[in-house]
């Protein structure tokens, strides 16, 4: 950019400067290549080369002299995956879109919260974009290493799911317990809230759910500020998470109430996000459930009742509500009597009212609750 003289100009002119510095002490190289010929270094179509830029969450540049050898690395290695038949060329265009999302976000994240927290306390004369190279400088290499350890983690971690999975047919089947915990009257209340404070709020909520979903045993797909989606291959644990988390949060008295929907069935799972009619399910049972309260589904219910949580139900007999009636003494199921205050078992349940949920017909919700021991 060139200078006019003016002190925009000039102000601008510096800024250019550092953000080009920043670009080269991240990326560890200078510029040398336009598309076109990084493509040609790296011995990939350039319709290719730009599929998978794109794929990565990268704007096209035109002929802009702006990649690096980086870059041509990058490419020949998708490029080498699909070659060898390791990967389809679909599958490598997943790899790149999916890891490109991910670190974007992260990326993000990290910066706005590091140049924010960290250059609060500028020195009289100094900028943020004075302070921003060697602030980037001592963090860089730490937050690489770090970002490597925890991918590798993951992986294990993932690693040691799929392997399982082979030997467990629920898991193959790709049946999942799926929940969504929902912050009640959120949208009310961050008309009220300062923008800091309704950041801080949504901070506590999401840092408070994942660590108990992650300490738990179940797995974080996605947060959406009011509203945190977690998945888990054992309905149990997911019950645990979902009344673990009604509990931590109804301690905290700057948190609105939560309400927690779950669904038990098969999912898709893509991209690290998760699609399918039990997803669906879980979320319209989180907009009915009542505030500080967890609903499931029927297939969740039997899954409970599988695995000798609940009071189990005569297969030949009456139904589940009538059967978990029947064996905690209680009369049947005309109104709504808490089911399963039985010993032994872990949870309790109570039938709801059937209800029509947009697209997905008639519905018989259970109320789950934990069972309280006797002293």
């Amino acid at each position: 950019m060139a200078d006019d003289g003016s002190n925009g100009g000039t102000a601008g002119s510096h800024d250019q400067t550092v953000a080009l510095d920043l670009e080269r002490l991240i990326l560890d190289a200078p510029r040398r290549y336009t598309p076109y010929q990084a493509a040609r270094a790296a011995d990939v179509p350039m319709e290719l080369a730009t599929r998978f830029w794109r794929a990565m969450g990268f704007p096209d540049i035109g002929q802009s002299r702006a990649l690096t050898d980086g870059d041509v690395i990058a490419l020949r290695r998708l490029a080498g995956l699909v070659e060898s038949g390791l990967l389809s060329e679909s599958m490598a265009i997943q790899v790149a879109r999916s890891t490109g999302q991910t670190t974007a976000r992260l990326a993000g994240w990290q910066m706005d919260t590091f140049l924010e927290n960290l250059t609060q306390s500028v020195e009289p004369g100094l900028t943020r974009a004075d302070v921003a190279y060697p602030l980037v400088e001592l963090l860089l290499p730490e937050l690489e290493q770090f970002l490597v350890y925890v991918w590798r983690r993951q992986l294990a971690a993932v690693t040691g799911r799929v392997v399982q999975a082979a030997e467990d047919n629920e898991i193959t089947s790709g049946r999942l317990a799926v929940g969504f915990a929902d912050l009640v009257g959120f949208t009310r209340l961050s008309r009220r809230l300062e923008e800091e404070e309704l950041g801080e709020l949504v901070e506590t909520f999401e840092n408070t759910c994942s660590d108990l979903i992650a300490g738990q045993g179940g797995r974080v797909i996605k947060t959406l500020g009011d509203e945190i989606l977690y998945v888990s291959e054992d309905p149990v644990t997911a019950a645990e998470i979902a009344l673990s988390l009604i509990e931590a949060l109804a301690e905290d008295d700057s948190i609105p109430a939560l309400r927690v929907g779950m669904a038990f069935g098969t999912v898709t799972s893509r991209m690290g996000d998760v699609f399918g009619t039990t997803v669906n399910l879980a979320s319209r049972l989180t907009s009915i459930a009542p505030k500080d309260a967890v609903l499931i589904d029927g297939e969740f219910a039997a899954a409970l009742e599988q695995h000798g949580s609940v009071a189990p139900a005569d297969a030949d007999g009456p139904g589940l509500a009538e059967a978990l009636s029947a064996a905690a003494g209680l009369p049947p199921a005309g109104g709504l009597p808490v089911y399963g205050p039985h010993a032994g078992f872990r949870f309790n349940l109570q039938p709801m009212w059937r209800r029509p949920v947009r697209g997905l017909g008639l519905v018989e919700p259970w109320l789950l609750s934990r069972r309280l021991r006797a002293q």
